[in-house]
């Protein structure tokens, strides 16, 4: 930045090796020896349709060990996205620690302590997605006078994934923000471990992102010479003005530049799934019928037949599972009944599966090889009743190969919800001799390099399977949102946003989806039900009109009103669902908190605008007042502008809505808790 001592830079690459280690001990992984002494070679700059990359050759004199940084941006962009590619060319083994994708220093001044930057981390588990928080820099990093001790601190804020769950407790994602509107966010690209850290250096703020590491994912990668290793990507956002919302609208552009082109981007069909709070993993024949033909009725395109399709054992399906093979008992006529009844209903099948993982009852888990599961310390690793599939492995990809094979090309179904519920650990020392990235020379590796090789080859596998069956929709989901990162979601087609089974807590999920994932991929549940009140069946719904709707619940037991409702639902989502991928998303009441009582949400279209509102009960403690059914909303993008909100959803909840243009402010009235509208702002015509 203008003005700031060079000091507070950082080297363009970060690499602990053995016996090197750093130059300041403490938490932060930057200050590293081989870091400091790496001296640029050259540099070259490759130009691919409206992709610009410049490659920066660097080598460290005393190890021999090359860093090639390539930075990738496009013209008008506010994106950078880092890689780094190591390679060997000394004469000794290399033992990797840690490397970073991106460090950057000197980001944002933070010298003044009343006005410095903000800090924007999410927490993420369980039914509780995507759950943001803020905090001032300086409470997160204090001030310590450097000056009076001639060194900067040897702490950081940091927040790391844990197993193979990347989100199981944090997104990979974080941001800082100063009271200018400046923003810079950041996101790395792993399923097989990830960190990333802020703090202080020289009086401003860098950042420093990482893939998986020794100290925390149990990672270390051994390079003999020649040999040579590549990071994970990641990428950082930046904006002037408009803070965390403009620097997320750019990041969702990237997000659609960087994934695998597919026609469901832009296609939407909307999607039913006989599992949340209805079938619930229990699916016959009788039970299904009816809903594909409620479903069909209601507007779905897709009908998925979520988990259980297979349980043909009297003890349970949970640890049995993996030959992928359909009951008979439960469909005595055959899976293919159901599955043509959808079709004859003029909706695409799809069909649940975990193809990750073996139940240890299951054949497969005796004839499989021992080296295509998971192993540490020698011993196949269990956990939850499953053992996990090692995908470097020829024959546990040719099982899968097989499976998907015969469910897609042979029963034509074109929809497949891909879950993957156990968090395995730190990985496994397995070390194919086919891949020697993974592994050291003495035949086992570290599990966590054994994670990300097989990370690697679970998206080389998930590409194959899009190769072969173009047509063919994967749904990315881990008990929900617990591996929501964009190594899947740029392979994937959607993701299953959270396994929240409560309509009221589902809001603050459903609002802040959107940072996680463009909203043309973010899976909402929308469940009513026969005993639901207008309001509630309406509430479930609204939610998730502006991303991809997960219809569910019991269609086939409703009144026509109700039915009516539904209805209407999907068929206002159809009517704007050709905006949605072209609109960037934005929050005029900030990212909402988990006991937040109103909620709203945005998208920003070239010419429309449209906003979802929540009002829910307050939370316990709190006690509703007599202004709670109103809210105002800035929305500064259409300052001076004479739109007109409409309520597009629903009919029932008597909201209103005006709009003053001078002071870019929407004042919406929902008279009673526990409803929500979907709002449309347009120019009059």
């Amino acid at each position: 930045m203008p003005g700031q001592d060079r000091d507070a830079l950082l080297p363009l690459v970060e690499v602990t090796v053995t016996g090197h280690g750093r130059t300041w001990s403490g938490e932060r992984f930057i200050d590293t020896a081989v870091g400091a002494r790496l001296a640029l070679r050259g540099h070259e700059t490759v130009t691919d349709g409206d992709r610009h990359s410049t490659a920066f050759r660097l080598a460290d004199p005393e190890t021999g060990l090359a860093a090639h940084l390539t930075l990738g941006t496009c013209p008008g962009a506010g994106f950078l996205r880092a890689q780094v590619r190591l390679v060997n060319e000394g004469s000794a083994p290399l033992r990797l620690e840690s490397v970073s994708t991106l460090a950057l220093g000197g980001l944002m001044d933070i010298t003044g302590a009343m006005d410095g930057p903000t800090l924007h981390w999410a927490d993420n588990e369980w039914l509780a997605e995507c759950r943001w928080r803020q905090a001032p820099f300086r409470d997160r990093v204090v001030s310590l006078n450097r000056s009076a001790h001639g060194h900067d601190g040897r702490g950081c804020f940091e927040r790391s994934s844990q197993g193979s769950w990347s989100t199981g407790r944090h997104l990979p994602v974080a941001a800082l923000t100063d009271p200018t509107g400046r923003a810079w966010l950041w996101q790395i690209e792993s399923s097989g471990g990830w960190r990333y850290e802020t703090g202080e250096r020289e009086g401003a703020a860098y950042v420093a992102l990482f893939g998986p590491d020794e100290a925390h994912h149990q990672w270390h990668q051994t390079l003999a010479p020649g040999q040579d290793f590549t990071t994970v990507p990641a990428v950082l956002a930046g904006v002037t003005t408009g803070g965390l919302d403009a620097a997320f609208g750019e990041l969702t552009a990237y997000r659609r530049r960087m994934r695998r082109p597919h026609p469901d981007h832009t296609a939407l069909p909307v999607i039913y799934n006989d599992y949340m709070n209805t079938l619930m993993g229990d699916p016959t024949t009788d039970k299904l019928l009816p809903l594909v033909e409620a479903a069909a009725s209601a507007g779905a395109e897709v009908f998925v037949v979520d988990a259980g399709w297979y349980d043909d054992d009297a003890q349970g399906w949970w640890d049995a599972v993996g030959a992928w093979e359909p009951s008979d008992s439960r469909f005595p006529g055959g899976i293919q009944e159901v599955l043509d009844a959808v079709k004859r209903h003029g909706m695409t099948p799809g069909l649940w599966l975990e193809p990750e993982v073996v139940g240890v009852r299951s054949p497969l888990a005796r004839t499989l090889p021992p080296e295509a599961f998971f192993r540490r310390g020698g011993v196949r690793v269990t956990e939850h009743g499953r053992h996990h599939l090692d995908l470097r492995h020829p024959a546990a990809r040719a099982h899968l190969d097989q499976v998907v094979d015969r469910i897609v090309g042979d029963w034509g179904v074109g929809y497949l919800k891909l879950d993957y519920n156990v968090n395995i650990g730190p990985g496994t020392e397995n070390n194919p001799e086919n891949n020697p990235e993974n592994g050291t020379e003495s035949g086992t590796g570290s599990a966590g390099a054994g994670l990300l090789g097989h990370h690697r080859a679970h998206l080389d596998w998930l590409g194959s399977l899009l190769d072969r069956h173009p047509g063919l929709v994967l749904e990315n989901c881990a008990s929900g949102g617990l591996r929501m990162d964009y190594a899947q979601l740029a392979v994937t087609q959607l993701q299953s946003t959270s396994d929240q089974q409560d309509p009221a807590r589902y809001p603050p999920i459903a609002a802040a989806a959107a940072t996680a994932v463009t909203p043309e991929q973010a899976a909402v549940w929308a469940y009513p039900q026969p005993h639901f009140t207008p309001d509630e069946i309406a509430f479930t719904l609204t939610g998730a009109l502006q991303g991809r709707i997960h219809l569910s619940g019991f269609l086939d037991r409703m009144s026509p009103e109700q039915s009516d409702l539904v209805h209407r639902a999907v068929s206002v989502h159809k009517a704007i669902r050709p905006e949605i991928p072209g609109s960037l998303p934005f929050w005029p009441l900030g990212l909402p908190a988990w006991e937040d009582t109103w909620i709203a949400s945005g998208l920003r279209g070239p010419a429309t605008t449209w906003l979802t509102l929540w009002r829910r009960e307050p939370a316990p403690g709190h006690a509703r007042t007599a202004d709670d059914s109103t809210r105002t909303l800035p929305i500064p993008h259409l300052r001076g502008t004479r739109v007109r909100p409409t309520v597009l959803y629903p009919p029932t909840a008597d909201a209103t809505a005006t709009w003053d243009p001078g002071r870019a402010h929407l004042t919406v009235s929902l008279p009673r808790p526990g409803t929500a509208v979907l709002l449309r702002l347009a120019e009059n015509h």
